[in-house]
């Protein structure tokens, strides 16, 4: 295991990595922006282009943001699925919140003619596809709860989950087979997955959202760390299972749910980064992956959507393309490298 010294050096290069990843992404777009222009704009001072000042805050800076939030979120209720579970495949969808997101959407979009009217008619746009995806995820949560009240072993809960996965997916196609051209078009288009067009409210919704899930992370550290051997070893060290469960569940179904319902079904992310923060940082102290796990998602995501950005075109390549493409094969090379998976 690594020193202190040598972890305290760790997070400072990540800090400056996540940095400069944020400058390029915002410098990044269809209107070319020099990097010591988008420098120049972020420490407030005036630049050459009179519309570049739009372009910098009124959207690529709320986008740069939103992918921090979305890569940092995923990821840290990924790590809690598969402390909880122990088992390396679970991540953010493990559950079924983010399918029930998926549901919700598809609802709005794929929806009975009376559905989609009163939705239409209730609220706007971008609006009403977040409420609908955020009713769908804690419905699904909500379930989950009671079902987990009734439940005390770990692995029937993860199936039990991914079960609500299937027939909300189920549901889903079955909406799908009955749609209108157009109607299965634009939920296509939502399931891509997209960091963009997120008004004031909404990203402030979002963080919101993120930094509940966040806290309630950092309150269940010591019960992680305990799960890890076992929840007999857990109850020895004093840990209230029933209340530890409760609270993790929560916070990874709060960062799920609700990012997908902002971002829609980003995948990959959840699932991989924490399997490489731990394998740069080899260890399995949640103090140290839970801020760890957040940065490194936080960069992979802005990263991956720099490159989703084509250079000087208004065309955007699929997020959740990008996250799998670029993503999975650096896992695969540091899993063969190391030639085992830590649990």
């Amino acid at each position: 295991m690594s020193h202190p010294r040598s972890y305290r050096l760790s997070f400072v290069l990540i800090s400056v990595a996540l940095c400069l990843a944020l400058v390029l992404n915002i410098s990044s777009g269809s209107v070319s922006i020099p990097f010591s222009a988008t420098l120049s704009g972020l420490l407030g001072k005036p630049l050459e282009v009179p519309s570049w000042e739009y372009i910098l805050w009124d959207y690529r800076v709320p986008k740069a943001f939103t992918a921090l939030l979305v890569g940092g979120g995923l990821s840290l209720s990924g790590l809690l699925m598969q402390t909880l579970f122990r088992n390396p495949l679970a991540g953010p969808f493990v559950l079924g919140i983010s399918s029930g997101a998926s549901l919700g959407a598809a609802l709005l979009l794929m929806g009975t003619s009376f559905i989609s009217s009163f939705a239409s008619l209730s609220f706007v746009g971008d609006v009403s596809l977040t409420i609908a995806a955020s009713l769908g995820s804690f419905l699904v949560l909500a379930v989950v709860l009671t079902v987990a009240q009734r439940i005390r072993d770990t692995m029937a809960l993860l199936v039990i989950g991914l079960m609500f996965g299937s027939i909300t997916s189920a549901l889903v196609s079955v909406l799908a087979y009955f749609t209108s051209a157009e109607s299965l078009q634009r939920f296509i288009f939502w399931s891509f997955g997209s960091v963009g067009n997120l008004s004031s409210q909404q990203l402030s919704l979002l963080a919101g959202i993120v930094f509940l899930g966040v806290l309630l992370c950092i309150l269940s550290i010591k019960a992680l760390n305990a799960f890890l051997l076992g929840e007999h070893y857990a109850q020895s060290l004093g840990v209230s299972l029933k209340k530890s469960k409760w609270t993790i569940i929560i916070a990874a179904g709060l960062l799920a749910g609700g990012i997908t319902a902002f971002a829609g079904p980003i995948v990959f992310i959840g699932l991989a980064v924490p399997h490489l923060t731990r394998q740069i940082f080899d260890t399995m102290e949640h103090r140290i992956l839970v801020p760890a796990v957040f940065l490194y998602g936080a960069i992979l995501m802005l990263l991956c959507d720099t490159l989703a950005q084509l250079p000087n075109s208004v065309n955007v390549l699929p997020i959740n393309a990008i996250t799998s493409l670029v993503g999975a094969p650096v896992v695969i090379w540091l899993l063969v490298r190391k030639r085992k998976m830590i649990f």
